[in-house]
This record gives C-alpha cells, sequence and structure tokens, in this order.
C-alpha cells in the first residue's frame, strides 16, 4: 500500500508541476505586457504563486471534507489510526501545499525573468 501510496504522490507531483507549467507558458504574452508597463519581477512571482497557491487550497479543503464524509468507508483500510485523525489529514494537506509552493516556484521564477520583447513576440 505503500508503494501506491508513494507512486501516487509522484503523479500528483508530476501532473501539479505539468498544468503549473503549462498555465504560466501560456500567459507568457501577459507576463511580457505587465514586466513592459513596469511590473517587477517580484510582483510576477507573487502574482503566479498566489494564484496556484489559492486553487490549492481550494483543492486541499475540498480533499479535506471529502475524506472527512467517506471515513466511516475508508475506516476498514486504516489500522491503527481513527478515522479521525486530525495530525494525518494536517500532514498530509501540509504535504500537499509544499508540493504546490514548489511546483508553482519553478514555472513563476521562469516568468519572472522573461524578457519583454522575446515574450510580446512570442504571441
Amino acid at each position: 500500500m505503500g508503494v501506491f501510496a508513494g507512486t501516487a504522490l509522484l503523479l500528483a507531483m508530476t501532473g501539479l508541476y505539468g498544468v503549473m507549467a503549462f498555465a504560466v507558458s501560456r500567459r507568457t504574452g501577459e507576463f511580457g505586457v505587465r514586466v513592459a508597463l513596469g511590473a517587477s519581477a517580484g510582483n510576477i512571482l507573487r502574482m503566479v504563486i498566489s494564484q496556484g497557491l489559492r486553487t490549492t487550497l481550494v483543492g486541499a479543503a475540498i480533499g479535506v471534507l471529502g475524506a472527512l464524509a467517506l471515513s466511516r468507508t475508508l475506516e476498514s483500510f486504516l489500522f491503527g489510526l481513527s478515522a479521525y485523525d486530525p495530525l494525518t489529514l494536517a500532514t498530509v494537506v501540509g504535504l500537499l501545499i509544499t508540493v504546490a509552493l514548489v511546483a508553482c516556484y519553478v514555472p513563476a521564477r521562469r516568468a519572472a525573468r522573461v524578457d519583454p520583447l522575446v515574450a510580446l513576440r512570442y504571441e
């Protein structure tokens, strides 16, 4: 079961990074215009990370609510844990938010370094 959980986490991390990188690359022209109009690299970085984290927090909240709703069904699979173990839920949510931060940071850093002329020609 641990191998499947690790594989699922690896797939989630890869998918999250892929979606974030794709979303940021689609907005290259927008970032170029923002930089040309005076936005700093820090502003671009902050904007991309905050939008990614906002989406992640909404997904985490929906996931926790779903886990709490289905905990009685899953209780037979949990050995040594209660169905409503707050430490386990907090650890999983913290891990996913950390993964989302890393997955948001790499494309955001690339977007913050975009040259306005290159970005405007990109369109």
